[in-house]
């Protein structure tokens, strides 16, 4: 009798193409995570050019968030009606387009509207990344998956925003855009190639009304257990984020060129550790490793937001710790928020989630620039507010996190029905 031949790629070729597709999705997410953070050490620069306030400044920051949660929201009435590979590169085609478009704004307002239009397909493509990862990659290996992906957070920290700013101060600050823009390209060109083609979850979806989807996600009380963790997720560090630059260099002797050594170290620090947190997300339990970070976290959100004019080895330990902690949350964060949606309503669920955690962000953005204001000799006041606040939503949410019920079936990864290349 002849041995049965299987049509399955033995498992080193699966975790092969695996990793590969993992990079794709890094490399998609670094650019768009470098669009949305080089807006922030920008900020001296622009509200001088612009003549504008820091409140205004806050608005600029908040309108790609604000606009992400929009079109995240719209998305996910539809969402899961297109195959996985084809909207990413739509919707990331889209995202370069828009990135040019800031490039080329001659002024604050023709900059916020471009904001906008980035954030519109930069939301949508952040959650369709989760969601790709969500659909190609077994829960036991999440954590891991999560932290490779998310890493783009520690690159674009390392690499991304120095050498955007390097970018700027050589060649001016439309320059940045300009980058991310041809990269992206070359990224598109490398995803086309290397995302398989997912369409499992199509089965059955075609015949419902848009809308049908979006009540089969708002109708599920673990699906708003999940929004409110995610929501929390975000709040408190995203009062604190937008003002860094802003506050070190005012207020604690910052010079406006060692800000790259700012981000450069504290990418470093992060690129490895998020792949640290996934690693110890998979073996010590994702909810456990999500409550110590959190709490871990608090540390540096309330020294940052507190600190006086202090040596520059000590800023770096404070705000390096805060870039490790404060994204290491999310890495066991958003592998649980995965499997809290059944798989036939992920991309809708993670579509919808993303699109409060996007208002979410907006709205603390916003709420971090209404907190501080300028006291006559100049310094910022009332960032402190911001570390008040990181204090209490991770209070919350470490007790939040026990409430949420997991949808861990476990499958292969890409040689899931419906995944091909």
């Amino acid at each position: 009798m002849q041995p049965v031949q299987s049509s399955l790629p033995p498992v080193p070729a699966l975790l092969v193409r695996e990793r590969l597709l993992l990079w794709s999705l890094a490399a998609v997410n670094f650019t768009h995570i470098v669009d949305f953070m080089i807006m922030m050490p920008l900020g001296p620069e622009l509200t001088r050019l612009f003549a504008i306030t820091d409140t205004q400044f806050g608005l600029l920051v908040s309108s790609y968030s604000l606009a992400a949660g929009v079109a995240g929201l719209a998305a996910s009435t539809v969402i899961d009606r297109f195959e996985r590979k084809r909207a990413l590169l739509i919707l990331y085609a889209g995202f370069a387009l828009a990135t040019l478009a800031c490039g080329l704004a001659p002024t604050y307002v023709t900059l916020l509207v471009a904001r906008v239009a980035a954030g519109v397909f930069g939301g949508v493509l952040g959650a369709l990344v989760q969601t790709i990862v969500g659909d190609a990659v077994p829960y036991e290996r999440r954590g891991q998956a999560m932290g490779v992906v998310m890493s783009a957070f520690s690159l674009s920290t390392v690499a991304g925003v120095p050498f955007s700013l390097w970018l700027s101060s050589q060649f001016g600050w439309h320059a940045p855009f300009f980058a991310i823009a041809a990269l992206s390209t070359l990224i598109w060109l490398g995803a086309w190639r290397s995302v398989p083609v997912l369409e499992g979850h199509l089965t059955g979806v075609s015949a419902q009304p848009a809308f049908t989807q979006l009540v089969h996600v708002l109708r599920v009380g673990n699906h708003w257990r999940a929004f409110g963790l995610s929501a929390l997720m975000v709040m408190g560090s995203f009062a604190i984020i937008p003002y860094i630059t802003i506050y070190t260099t005012t207020n604690v002797g910052l010079a406006p060129e060692q800000v790259p050594l700012v981000y450069f170290v504290g990418g470093v620090a992060t690129f490895f550790s998020a792949r640290l947190w996934g690693w110890l997300a998979d073996r010590w339990g994702k909810v456990q490793v999500f409550r110590l970070v959190s709490l871990l976290a608090l540390l540096p959100m309330l020294a940052l937001t507190h600190l006086p004019v202090v040596p520059l080895a000590v800023l770096l330990v404070v705000t390096t710790a805060f870039f490790m902690f404060v994204s290491g949350r999310m890495v066991p964060g958003m592998a649980l928020l995965t499997v809290a949606s059944e798989p036939r309503l992920r991309g809708s669920f993670i579509s919808v989630n993303s699109a409060l955690q996007s208002a979410a962000m907006g709205l603390a953005a916003w709420l971090g620039g209404v907190f501080i204001s300028r006291s006559p000799d100049g310094l910022v006041q009332g960032y402190d507010r911001a570390g008040w606040l990181a204090l209490a939503t991770t209070a919350v949410m470490v007790w939040w996190v026990g409430h949420l019920r997991l949808h861990t079936v476990q499958r292969d990864p890409v040689s899931t029905p419906g995944a091909r290349t």
